[in-house]
């Protein structure tokens, strides 16, 4: 095993942007490894654990449930409802998003139930919110324009095999 090199804590912030601008050049893998270098130095930095979430999630049509379960496991660690809860909506929109990405049978289908959970996880982080934080509120209504424009994008009708029982 290779032994990594520490960061010093006086490069946090401009690492930080490094990080930020990998993940604008849709190099997210760059990015991650970037946050994980800082939160080595400063395992509590906020703004480490939201980019790495982010870049996480930039991942999520490459391996899905790999890419969820290590953002979800950073969720605790923001301490906040709030933050919890918009996060995982934006864990579960970007997850919907890659469903409709790779298409094929029943994707509309799973695409739907994960823009619905994501909803409600929103709806949730607008409960929570502050005053003149509408961020939830736009990626609600993000994801409502997108369902109410894709026909395909229905919950399954089928019934489940407990309900045949």
């Amino acid at each position: 095993m290779i032994e990594l090199k520490p960061i010093s804590k006086e490069s946090v912030p401009s690492v930080l942007e490094k990080a930020e601008r990998y993940r604008l050049l849709n190099e997210p893998l760059e990015a991650e490894c970037i946050c994980l270098d800082v939160l080595d130095t400063d395992p509590d930095n906020r703004e480490a654990l939201i980019t790495l979430i982010l870049a996480l999630t930039d991942q999520i049509d490459r391996r899905p449930s790999e890419k969820m379960r290590q953002a979800r496991e950073l969720l605790p660690k923001l301490a906040d409802e709030y933050s919890i809860a918009y996060y995982e909506g934006i864990i579960c929109e970007r997850r919907a998003k890659a469903c409709l990405g790779k298409g094929g049978p029943g994707s509309g289908h799973t695409a739907y139930g994960w823009f619905d959970k994501a909803m409600r996880y929103y709806e949730r982080a607008a409960e929570l919110r502050e005053k003149g934080n509408d961020d939830a509120i736009l990626r609600w209504n993000t994801c409502a324009r997108i369902l109410n424009r894709d026909p395909t994008l229905v919950p399954d009708e089928r019934p489940t095999e407990d309900m045949l029982e």
